[in-house]
């Protein structure tokens, strides 16, 4: 590849579309590492090292445009919002220091490696119970492993740790839609209104949620984050409710995508899904590969306070960057032969799908954990799964997360 292809790749370029991303992404790191792209107005860095330094100065590079709507609000939308009483800002992603530390000091010692051990058993029947659901689905036929298991399951588990009733997943698992889609997607003024209502809808549940909680405080992280505060944290009503908007969504979806991208890369490389059934210990490092090979979230964004450089690129004061971490994280110049899958990769730890510095993933362990429960059960329980005959993915419009649409799967009965 040269500067020619990049050149030809820029102007095809499309932001949202997912679906077949990484030779344009190659041809990006190989010529055109970081450019201008009119159409969206943001300049899109490609490289591992240049997104890394990015991440790494929060100081001139804000996160305060990270949960920015891709296509502005329209005015019906906005009425719609503001009619509703929605103020969300941001748990942590968007917010900058100082406020982004005192709050993510506070929510790091109720969302953490203790909580989430303590919830392992758990897991493991959550998974097992939808892995039932899968083989009684799946009986006659090919079966949507998206539907049943990836979708539902981290829904679950989150809401295990929030102390949120069963019943309501379904709910929760729209409102987290709703916000993908107001947030990474490229929705028409027409789209953008049962959106905005899903919106309204959301807010109110968390703020009902958290009433609930002060009257009957629970063992769940809304009533840890409640008697932090009336221990004497510094954080407010709208803060923890913030925290809340959050984690309800990120903790589920994000790890469900893992799930179902886990499936896609493994039936496609057999060998890699061979080598998992033979020897259950190489899961750990194969889900840290997968995490770097095809990851849930391709791109987050950061807005220059001032002008400064990357790489031999200057941008100017309020550039707005794309950072293409899905590329990143398949850069030769971190990872050598970086667009192969190796489940054995001694460094696939080092990608950047969970962020990096300060605004690293607060619940990286705990997607981990899931994912690895989750292939070690179907190594056990479906040895001969695979990919179901002419299925192809497909994947949502969106320029962050990398969501299936469908993830059909078969096997021998």
């Amino acid at each position: 590849m040269n500067a020619l292809d990049a050149i030809r790749a820029a102007d095809a370029y499309d932001p949202f579309d997912l679906n077949k991303p990484h030779p344009t992404w190659a041809a990006f790191r190989e010529g055109s590492p970081l450019f201008y792209h009119e159409p969206s107005g943001y300049w899109v860095a490609s490289r591992y090292e240049d997104i890394k330094a990015i991440f790494d100065d929060w100081k001139c590079f804000s996160s305060e445009n990270a949960q920015k709507p891709m296509r502005p609000m329209c005015e019906a939308g906005r009425q719609v919002l503001k009619d509703g009483g929605f103020t969300a800002y941001s748990g942590l992603t968007a917010r900058v220091p100082p406020d982004h530390t005192r709050i993510r000091k506070i929510a790091q010692g109720c969302f953490g490696p203790r909580r989430f051990k303590s919830i392992e058993p758990q897991i493991e029947q959550i998974v097992a119970r939808h892995l039932d659901v899968l083989q009684e689905a799946g009986k006659t036929g090919p079966v949507d492993f998206w539907k049943e298991v990836a979708y539902p399951v981290p829904a679950h588990v989150l809401f295990t740790l929030m102390g949120i009733p069963e019943e309501d997943v379904p709910k929760i698992k729209r409102y987290g839609e709703a916000r993908v889609a107001m947030t990474w997607s490229d929705l028409t003024d027409e789209e953008q209104i049962p959106v905005a209502h899903a919106m309204v809808e959301y807010w109110n549940y968390i703020h009902d949620l958290l009433d609930k909680r002060r009257k009957e405080p629970g063992d769940d992280f809304p009533s840890d984050l409640l008697r932090l505060q009336s221990e004497g944290a510094e954080i407010t009503d709208d803060e923890i409710a913030g925290v809340l908007y959050s984690t309800l969504f990120a903790g589920h979806e994000t790890t469900s995508t893992l799930m179902g991208n886990s499936i896609i890369t493994l039936m496609s490389n057999q060998d890699a899904w061979d080598a998992i059934k033979a020897d259950p210990a190489k899961i750990p490092n194969a889900v840290e590969e997968i995490l770097r090979y095809s990851p849930s979230v391709v791109g987050w964004r950061r807005k220059a306070r001032y002008a400064t450089k990357v790489g031999d690129v200057e941008l100017p004061e309020g550039a707005e960057v794309l950072m293409l971490t899905g590329s990143a994280n398949r850069d030769e110049g971190q990872f050598t032969n970086g667009e192969a899958l190796d489940i054995e990769r001694k460094n696939a730890r080092t990608h950047l799908s969970f962020g990096y510095g300060i605004h690293y993933c607060l619940g990286f362990q705990l997607a981990k954990m899931e994912g690895q429960i989750v292939l070690r059960q179907l190594a056990e329980r479906f040895p001969s799964l695979r990919l179901a005959d002419g299925f192809e993915a497909t994947f949502l419009r969106n320029i962050t997360f990398r969501v299936p649409t469908s993830v059909m799967v078969d096997w021998d009965r």
